[in-house]
Order: C-alpha cells, then structure tokens, then sequence
C-alpha cells in the first residue's frame, strides 16, 4: 500500500471507529498529506518501506522549512497515531515511528483579554440592526460558556435547553456536555431569537446562527467579526474566539472556580489540559504582588 492510501484509511479511520470531528480530521491530513508529499518521488514511496531514518529526515526537512518546535511535535504525534494504526491494522510489521521524540517547545500560557475589555467588546455590536442583535448574542454566548467556535458553529436551535438556560455542546470526541448560558447571554439570545433572527437571510433552517445559505455560519466569518468588533473596543492585540475561551476560563479561576468544573464546562477530556489556566492565575498574582507590594521590586 502506498502512503496515499495509507492516508485515505486512516482518515476513515479517524471518521468510522474513533469519531474524530471534521475540523480534527482535516487537520490530520494537512499534517500527514505533507509526508506524503515529501516521500513522493522518493524511493520509499510505500509505508512498508519508510524507515524511522526516512521520518527524521521528513522531520528534519519541517524544521529547516521554518516550522517551530511546536508545529513539528504537532506533525510527530501525527505521524506516530499513524504508523500506530497501521501497524495495528496489520499493513506493516515493524513501527518506524515508535521511537520518534517530539521537540521541546516549552509551555505558553494562553493570552487573556482583561474584564474592562471583555465589557467593551460586548458593548461593540450596534443592536439596531438584526446583525448587531446576532452580533451581541454570540459574543456573549462565547465568554458565557467558553466554548469552542467549532462548537457554536454547530449549535441548533434545539440545542437550547430549560427555557435557554442551558446549552447542550457537541463536543470533541462526540461527546456532549450541558453548559449554563448566564443571565446577559440568555437576554441577548433571546432578543436574538424573538425578532433579529427572522429578519437575517437563510433563517429558514435550524441552525441557530445560520449564513445566508441557510447552513451555520462559518468559523472564518465568526473569526471576522470578532476581530472587527475588538479594534472598534480599542484592543489592539489579535482576538480570537479561542481568547474569549481562554479569558472565560481565567476569570472563573480567579473568582474561585473549581478547577474540575472548569474542566467540565470546557469539555477538556483531561484535567492537566485545564491546569495551564491556574499557572495563568498564578502569573497575575506575582504581578500584582510585584507592582503592590512596597518590597515587590
């Protein structure tokens, strides 16, 4: 079997038996496809010929392309949940990616936005208009619950339980988990719902933030809209939906939050995922311990 049906296999895989979401599927096959690319024309153009000295030498190559040290641990855990499968699945006999280690990138801590920001960005959206009233609604829907923008693209309008008090959330992994929306999250929804809704083209199907197809709006036009609202708020720095999911969790933290229920509202499978954000919160207090304290500095 040659590497580019190798592939195609292991993303039915990932689709069949484990469940993986598009967006996780696409995005093992941009890592994976770039293999393929290299070896074709090479020698080893087969899976059963690769060597781990072949996949150095692809790892090497990313390196030297002006990948960093993240992006190649990113493409080595790829790599190795492939020629994992593969080996499993009996189309080879020996493993050539065992052994390979990922580099040491370190670990960032997410980058937040502070509440005056978080209350001026939520104040940007004009609500005279059926697309300021949609606007407002997803932004506090976002720093309500922290949820992912792949997970609000999906949402429905049954996905709205106990009179909008609580969302149900596709999650990684098809797994769902309910999630409580909050008193301004629950209000602008509701407006959104009783009126603006209607008035935006494609509203005729269930997604609950359709397009003007019909079909949910996409990630790339959530992404625009955020970023066109936070410099009309005055934040300069880049803002992502991933951001207001990583101040939403910060927040909670720092007002006390247990970290296992953060970890449930953010639909982290592991907790060691979660406790980057109480390293985010330790951060801030050396901070304000180091600016406060008379012998701070």
């Amino acid at each position: 079997m040659n590497l580019e049906d190798a592939l195609d296999v292991y993303l039915d895989h990932l689709r069949v038996e484990r469940g993986l979401s598009a967006n996780s599927r696409a995005a093992y096959g941009r890592d994976l496809s770039k293999l393929v690319v290299w070896v074709r024309g090479r020698s080893t153009p087969r899976a059963v010929d690769l060597t781990r000295d072949d996949l150095l030498a692809f790892l090497l190559h990313l390196g030297e392309g002006g990948l960093c040290n993240r992006s190649v641990a990113r493409h080595v855990s790829a790599v190795r949940g492939f020629f994992r499968f593969l080996l499993e699945d009996g189309h080879l006999v020996d493993d050539p990616a065992e052994t390979l280690k990922a580099p040491s990138w370190g670990r960032t801590l997410p980058r937040t936005i502070t509440l005056d920001e978080v209350e001026a960005l939520l104040g940007t959206p004009c609500c005279e208009s059926p697309r300021g009233v949609r606007d407002r609604a997803i932004l506090e829907l976002l720093y309500a619950t922290g949820i992912r923008v792949s997970e609000l693209c999906s949402l429905r309008l049954e996905d709205l339980r106990d009179g909008a008090q609580l969302l149900l959330v596709h999650g990684k992994g098809d797994r769902y988990r309910l999630v409580p929306l909050g008193a301004a999250a629950m209000e602008a929804i509701g407006v959104y719902l009783r009126g603006a809704r209607d008035e935006l083209p494609g509203a005729g199907g269930r997604a609950l933030f359709p397009g003007p197809s019909g079909r949910p709006l996409r990630r790339q036009t959530m992404w625009k809209m955020i970023r066109r609202h936070a410099l009309t708020a005055g934040i300069d720095a880049p803002l992502s939906p991933h951001k207001l999911r990583h101040s939403f969790a910060t927040h909670l933290l720092e007002r006390g939050a247990d970290l296992r229920a953060v970890q449930a509202l953010l639909g982290h499978a592991d907790i060691s995922t979660t406790q980057i954000y109480t390293h985010v919160t330790t951060e801030r207090l050396r901070d304000i311990h180091r600016k406060a304290h008379p012998r701070g500095r």
